[in-house]
């Protein structure tokens, strides 16, 4: 495949850290780390660039989100094992990663100007969890401009929020799946070329 004709699409692989994946969240998405190791190597393999997304938050509470400073505790704390990527989503020597302190990534406004720098139209959003991170982030990224289809198999949530958040935002962002992530690709050209017309 022409790696150049993927030159549009990216995919942000948001939160794929391990205090994201607790045995209630795992326990919703047995085939999750098969999914994205799938869904990673087609992108690669493709051409489609890939974006790491992370949350990370300093020991001293300086960047936490204030009601998080309230309740004393937060997620990915910088140097903690919980603020390591899972080993199935981790990155690749020159893949970009891109740190947050917030639910949404674009909330980082360096993240749409990297995007924008490369000619990214339409973005792939997967990873943790479907109803925080990823909707805060595919919602936004609509809002900015982008198509975006979240890669429904390669997301996860505590039970039954996955699905729920998925199927209450057909006006936000479409779905796709890692299996058929490529074939689903003449739409979205198709989608590209009338807002292009």
């Amino acid at each position: 495949m022409d790696r150049q004709s993927w030159a549009e699409y990216a995919l942000l692989m948001i939160d794929a850290q391990r205090d994201f994946w607790p045995d209630a969240v795992a326990g919703t998405a047995p085939g999750l780390p098969a999914a994205v190791t799938r869904l990673l190597e087609r992108c690669r393999e493709a051409g489609i660039d890939v974006v790491h997304v992370r949350a990370e938050f300093r020991p001293d509470r300086s960047d936490w989100i204030a009601r998080y400073r309230l309740r004393g505790n937060i997620p990915c704390v910088s140097g903690t094992p919980g603020a390591e990527p899972l080993p199935f989503a981790a990155e690749r020597p020159g893949e970009l990663v891109v740190r947050k302190q917030s639910f949404d990534a674009f909330l980082r406004a360096d993240l749409d100007a990297l995007l924008r720098a490369r000619g990214k139209r339409f973005l792939f959003v997967a990873g943790l969890v479907t109803s925080t991170c990823v909707l805060f982030t595919a919602a936004s990224a609509t809002q900015l401009g982008y198509l975006v289809a979240v890669v429904r198999d390669c997301c996860a949530d505590r039970e039954g929020m996955h699905e729920q958040t998925l199927e209450a935002y057909p006006f936000v962002f479409s779905t796709t799946e890692s299996a058929s992530l490529l074939d689903d690709r003449a739409g979205w050209d198709r989608q590209l070329a009338r807002l292009s017309a």
